[in-house]
């Protein structure tokens, strides 16, 4: 069996059982195995023989028979699917917030500023304008609001912890690369055991925010940058590199991935990223790599 379709579902709601897996198998070639289940409830494998050159037609076969049930597909190559480099966005990614939105609201512009970072993330606005305007408004604020933001505002995503342990005890390299900013990014790294992390830089002049950011802004193309220089610095080949992002300024780095994975994304994202989570938590990045329930990591 060549090629493997995974099937997720969120764990707080283990909604995936035999009738859903019927289902699936009935879209898939003759000789589909039956489920191997990687936790019950929430994820399964199904061996599938076929070309992996057809993996995406079998992957579009089985959105659209589950496309009722609220689980995660996946269709792809049994081969080298545990990955050996995580290289992940942070906010909307592995937090649940946008970090420099939750500045805002400090300063009473969290409407305007939320707007700006939406149709970034979605492509329409270029990132480097747009953050350099978005920063712009927040001139004056006291740098210990930062603090007080990722103390009573930022809450990390679930999963996250799992996925980054999980990863880093099977011996992966972990980096989170953000458009945010480094103020945010180290403490995250920090929690969630990430090797390194990289981010722009807020000016900041006596105990206040410029509102200028540090030059060149860490954008698109550098996220991609990064994710080329891991690939030559740890000696792992692209396919054994798994990339996790929600917005447009994640695009370059999960087509360049061995694994480009679109999490709660903004359209565009999703439709050119090999795997989607629209529905589980990151622990499903850990089921699409074959890992089962009993050999996560807390971190």
């Amino acid at each position: 069996m060549s090629l493997v379709a995974t099937l997720v579902a969120n764990p707080s709601r283990p909604v995936l059982d035999e009738t859903l897996v019927a289902r699936a198998l009935h879209v898939l070639p003759v000789g589909a195995a039956a489920a191997d289940w990687l936790a019950a409830g929430i994820a399964c494998d199904l061996a599938v023989d076929g070309d992996p050159a057809h993996a995406g037609a079998f992957d579009a076969a089985l959105r659209q028979v589950l496309a009722d049930a609220p689980v995660d597909v996946l269709v792809q190559k049994r081969e080298g699917r545990r990955k050996r480099l995580l290289i992940a966005d942070m906010d909307s990614t592995m937090i649940g917030q946008e970090c420099i939105d939750e500045l805002a609201a400090a300063v009473g512009k969290k409407d305007v500023i939320a707007a700006i970072t939406e149709r970034a993330m979605r492509g329409e606005l270029e990132f480097e304008p747009a953050l350099r305007e978005r920063a712009a408004m927040l001139a004056g604020l006291g740098e210990e609001v930062i603090g007080e933001v990722l103390k009573s505002q930022i809450t990390l995503t679930p999963g996250a912890r799992e996925l980054v342990g999980t990863m880093r005890a099977h011996g992966a390299y972990c980096a989170l690369v953000s458009g945010g900013f480094t103020a945010f990014t180290s403490q995250i790294a920090a929690q969630l055991g990430f090797h390194e992390n990289r981010a722009n830089t807020l000016g900041i002049a006596e105990g206040r925010l410029t509102g200028k950011v540090g030059e060149p802004i860490l954008g698109r193309e550098a996220k991609r940058q990064r994710l080329e220089e891991l690939l030559v610095e740890k000696g792992i080949e692209a396919e054994a590199s798994v990339a996790v992002g929600d917005g447009a300024n994640d695009l370059a780095m999960i087509e360049r991935a061995g694994l480009g994975v679109a999490y709660r994304a903004k359209p565009a994202v999703a439709a050119a990223a090999d795997a989607r989570v629209d529905h589980g938590d990151l622990t499903a990045l850990l089921y699409f790599q074959g890992y089962r329930a009993g050999e996560f990591a807390a971190g």
